[in-house]
């Protein structure tokens, strides 16, 4: 009814630039209009309230979360906070940052941004009773949605799962068999009726409806007919197509099906004949030739034991369960793995060097991690986040910049920096601190005590932050003090970034000696390329809250309006049935011709009007209407009334006349005034 205000697909809009040239694809079927705006992100225009208005992404994603945010706290009566959100596994840092800013908007706090993969693997896992002890038991996901696929294999033992490997198509899914079938039949309608319907978006609309759900009857039927009334020029389209025929009309997508299962397989480091289940979930896996490619491929029958439209979000609310105090769940690990490979770039103190970069948290990663770097610098120094080796076009290289700095070396020299790095719950990618370290050399024997304990805290704070998370971090610490730029190799692969500074020279005759390590909290600044600034999110804030505002009154001034006119309807029937015998000739010709007056009023005049007018409408109605209520209500309850009161005289009558020993302790008298009614 309203395509141009209608808005879907949001995930595809989000994060990514306007020029994206997949984003320019998906512009063409979109009924709205999107436009560039100054950041170069794509603007979403809509009439809100009368007037044209431009949102966001984030905050049109925003809107869908605050929807249903106050669906659960309708069903639940009671405040909703915390959630989990599910995400496709190829989100990049800046969707990932799009998500978070939208939950802040709605008002809620994510504990996770959780894998749509993963969470569909812990859906199915931790009901399982039989999983092996030591032996894994490895399960393919294959989920085809309406918009991509993607693909992951896991193992699982007991009480626990670990991701194996993840393989995705962003624009492989449902729709494409829609917009398949969408095209042929534009074409085959511009031919037999003369009508063009790109040239109209309502009828856009409704010819892709009706193919979505031509495309669900040919997932049962070998053939199925095709139908629209009026679909444009008052023109009535009829059309009819095979399965086979469809399948060859979508055999570019069918194609594609193939290369997330190969590439999963190949990053498992397994055979399809060690794969022992394939489970099939999302509303794109019901296509016959997609089921046909995925049994051939594994060689196995896929099973469809999971709720394929709701997985995802079970999943999410066991992972949001399993991360809250409030519920006691069953012990359950989930080993979840990055699915790109992250490095760190810099360039050296040396005149047009080139940049030096080291990958910190490879494929596959476990999340969450932390890891540190030690550098060694004079000045202020630039670190470059990036994507590295990703195979996917879309997914912008550069992440983030860190400034480090400003850092004074107490001595003069480079100054000794360890730089912690962490890949969060969510899957992005910060520099939480830096630290500066110098170290100097206590001669007095009383200090001794004093410096062991400072190297012991030093020790101390070297361990994760939380080591119950399970991070791990690795320092790029050189192996020794006379080592050369980039010739040292630290534990993790990672080379050393500058020459490290000599020990300074102590007097040997003075015993005993000991190092005190000073440490200097440096400023670190970041520039997340595409984020949302944090002025810019509590504005979004702000205008989701007076929006929010707004279509509460507005809803609420509906519920006025219906409650007017449901107490118009419902009081002129009763006033011809059960109110008939309570009203006098003159009172019932007086108010029906009021509630027909207010009735006119309500689709003409009072069409829209403000809460205040429609209440004040309907207490105006009460006034008369009540007084006939009250008096109808007054002669029902009056019989059961009557009948208690005869019940009541007639036992205490009856105890009055009693000659019962329980009732030997009322006084005569009182009996007798009893006796008497």
């Amino acid at each position: 009814m309203n395509p141009k205000n209608s808005i879907s697909q949001i995930k595809r809009l989000l994060g990514r630039k306007f020029s994206d040239h997949e984003l320019q694809s998906d512009l063409a079927s979109f009924p709205f209009r999107v436009t560039e705006g100054p950041d170069g992100f794509p603007l979403v225009h809509v009439r809100f309230l009368g007037e044209e208005r431009t949102f966001t992404p984030t905050q049109l994603l925003a809107m869908v979360l605050s929807n249903l945010k106050g669906i659960a706290e309708g069903n639940l009566k009671a405040a909703v906070v915390d959630c989990c959100i599910g995400i496709p596994v190829y989100f990049s840092d800046l969707q990932r940052r799009a998500v978070l800013d939208a939950a802040t908007i709605a008002g809620l706090r994510p504990l996770r941004l959780f894998h749509e993969t993963t969470a569909t693997a812990l859906a199915y896992g931790i009901y399982k009773t039989d999983l092996p002890e030591h032996d894994q038991l490895n399960v393919a996901f294959v989920d085809v949605g309406h918009g991509s696929m993607q693909v992951s294999i896991v193992g699982y033992r007991k009480g626990q799962l670990k991701m194996l490997s993840h393989a995705y198509d962003r624009s492989l899914g449902g729709r494409d068999f829609d917009e398949a079938l969408f095209k042929h039949f534009a074409a085959k309608f511009k031919e037999e009726y003369k009508i063009d319907v790109y040239q109209n978006a309502r009828a856009c609309l409704r010819l892709r409806v009706a193919c979505e759900k031509l495309k669900k009857v040919l997932s049962a039927n070998p053939e199925a007919p095709l139908n629209i009334e009026c679909l444009m020029d008052e023109k009535d389209v009829r059309g009819f197509i095979k399965r086979e025929e469809s399948e060859q009309i979508s055999a570019p997508v069918l194609e594609r099906v193939k290369g997330p299962l190969e590439k999963a397989l190949a990053e498992a480091g397994l055979t399809t004949e060690s794969v022992h289940f394939v489970e099939v979930v999302g509303s794109g896996s019901r296509v016959p030739a997609i089921i046909k490619i995925i049994t051939e491929f594994f060689g196995k029958e896929p099973r469809r034991t999971m709720n394929a439209s709701e997985c995802v979000a079970r999943g999410c609310a066991l992972q949001c369960a399993i991360l809250s105090p409030t519920f006691k769940v069953r012990e359950f690990q989930v080993n979840d793995g990055f699915p790109f490979s992250i490095a760190l770039s810099w360039k050296s103190d040396s005149q047009n060097s080139a940049p030096q970069h080291t990958v910190v948290f490879p494929k596959g990663n476990a999340i969450p991690s932390v890891k540190a770097l030690t550098f060694y610098r004079s000045s202020t120094f630039e670190v470059d986040v990036l994507y590295i080796d990703t195979g996917d076009s879309q997914i912008p290289q550069k992440i983030s910049t860190y400034t480090i700095g400003p850092f004074q070396p107490s001595k003069g020299e480079k100054a000794k920096l360890k730089v912690k790095v962490r890949l969060n719950i969510h899957g992005i990618v910060t520099i939480d601190s830096a630290m500066m370290l110098e170290e100097d050399v206590e001669v007095l024997v009383s200090s001794v005590n004093e410096a062991l304990k400072d190297a012991t805290k030093m020790d101390t704070d070297d361990a994760p932050s939380d080591p119950s998370s399970g991070t791990d971090v690795n320092m790029l610490e050189p192996k020794s003090a006379d080592t050369t730029k980039g010739a040292t190799t630290a534990e993790n692969g990672a080379q050393d970034l500058e020459e490290k500074s000599v020990p300074m020279e102590t007097d040997a005759k003075v015993e005993p000696s000991k190092k005190k390590v000073k440490k200097t909290d440096v400023p670190v600044h970041e520039l997340v390329y595409g984020a949302l600034p944090a002025a810019e999110l509590e504005k979004a804030v702000e205008k989701e809250y007076e929006m929010a505002l707004q279509d509460r009154v507005m809803e609420e001034t509906k519920e006025k309006k219906n409650a007017v006119e449901a107490y118009v309807y419902d009081m002129r029937n009763k006033l011809y049935d059960k109110y008939n015998d309570f009203v006098t000739p003159e009172e019932k010709e007086g108010l029906i011709a009021r509630l027909q007056e207010v009735e006119d009023w309500l689709y003409e005049d009072g069409e829209d009007e403000t809460k205040g007018v429609y209440i004040a409408k309907l207490e105006e109605l009460k006034k008369i209407g009540d007084p006939i209520e009250a008096r109808y209500k007054e002669w029902t309850e009056r019989g059961s009334a009557v009948d208690q009161l005869v019940y009541c005289i007639n036992s205490f009558r009856e105890a009055a006349l009693s000659n019962d020993q329980k009732f030997e302790h009322i006084d005569i008298s009182e009996k007798q005034k009893v006796g008497q009614w």
